[in-house]
């Protein structure tokens, strides 16, 4: 067993360690903290900042405010650093996203920030630079990670929807056990490979390049999912909204073509199953990733079911399928998955 392989075997213990953490002691005072800061300030917006997986986490974030009115917006680290500073003022709730907690954009982000701006850190390292320098911080507990980020974006998609209920006033015992039902979900989907990842193999074969397509709280996990493709298999890849896909890259769709698309049932999936039945009418083939029971009567859409059926939580189980696609064609190309070798796990530099 490799190392990629063996840290998403770890996933669910991860999620269950942290979803604990929250429930009592030092988690429940850092949110009884967090809940007295949000009601006092008087916030009018929450912006989320982070570079990768710690970027693309927070877009299911904000599609949670906003449901429920709460205005927020997601800017990844480096553009806010040179070109939105601005937009940091005393009722902006600034939350930055760190696994490691010393990514340099977030860190330079920390060193630019008035001392009157209230900053959340949401990081797996408790002695990090930004664990010391945020006004209040929101742990994961993931332990250790060397590999591409698996148990660490998923703890952390798991800590932003225990802040965002807090800040919707929706932090409830019935919302835990959705949570709980998601870390099911993951267990799940890792006991089942068997079941399910020879037929996508087979189905997917070995393209030159996977476009990876969602829409709305599962977009986080399509960026998750392309990066990892690029970063642990050094395939082409790219996350693109379901809109946006229509709007020309369409044009690529033809013999040969192939595509994963996230569509659990909610605001869009009867777009989602519309797209890729669109796709295989011009000869690609899809992998749909969804929570439904239907079963499409296309050959060229192979669906695999996530059994988590929150829109919102949806994104954590769904990244399961496409990490062992990643480490399956990783392994076949002969590469250590997850492995770099022209960077490394935290960035400390631009």
């Amino acid at each position: 067993m490799n190392k990629f392989v063996k840290e998403i075997l770890e996933q669910p213990k991860a999620l269950e360690d942290t979803l604990n953490f929250y429930l009592n002691g030092e988690g429940q005072s850092q949110l009884d903290k967090i809940s007295e800061l949000y009601k006092r300030k008087n916030f009018n917006q929450v912006l989320f900042t982070g570079m990768g997986s710690s970027f693309f986490a927070p877009h299911t974030s904000s599609c949670y405010l906003s449901k429920h009115g709460i205005d927020s917006r997601t800017i990844n680290a480096g553009e806010l650093l040179h070109y939105h500073l601005p937009l940091l003022r005393e009722n902006t709730l600034v939350t930055c996203i760190s696994q490691s907690g010393e990514s340099y954009e977030v860190v330079k982000i920390l060193e630019k920030l008035n001392e009157n701006i209230a900053c959340i850190g949401i990081s797996n390292e408790e002695k990090s630079t930004l664990a010391g320098k945020a006004t209040l911080t929101l742990l994961s507990k993931a332990g250790r990670e060397d590999m591409t980020s698996t148990k660490t974006y998923v703890a952390t998609l798991l800590v932003l929807s225990v802040f965002t209920n807090l800040l919707a006033g929706k932090w409830l015992p019935q919302q835990m056990t959705e949570m709980v039902q998601a870390i099911d979900a993951v267990d799940k989907m890792i006991n089942s490979r068997k079941e399910w990842l020879a037929p996508v193999m087979e189905f997917l074969g070995h393209p030159q390049f996977v476009q990876v397509i969602g829409r709305g709280p599962s977009y986080s996990s399509v960026l998750q999912g392309a990066l990892m493709i690029m970063e642990a298999s050094r395939n082409p890849a790219s996350g693109m909204y379901g809109g946006e896909f229509r709007h020309g890259p369409m044009e690529m769709a033809k013999k040969g073509f192939r595509a994963i698309v996230l569509a659990p049932l909610g605001a869009t999936y009867e777009q989602g199953i519309k797209l890729a039945d669109d796709i295989t009418k011009f000869g690609g083939r899809v992998v749909l990733i969804t929570n439904s029971q239907e079963v499409s009567a296309n050959p060229d859409v192979l669906p695999v079911h996530i059994p988590c059926q929150d829109e919102f939580l949806f994104p954590i189980p769904a990244i399961v399928p496409l990490q062992f696609i990643v480490n399956q064609w990783a392994t076949d190309a002969g590469n250590e998955p997850g492995d770099f070798t022209r960077g490394a796990k935290v960035t400390l530099t631009e």
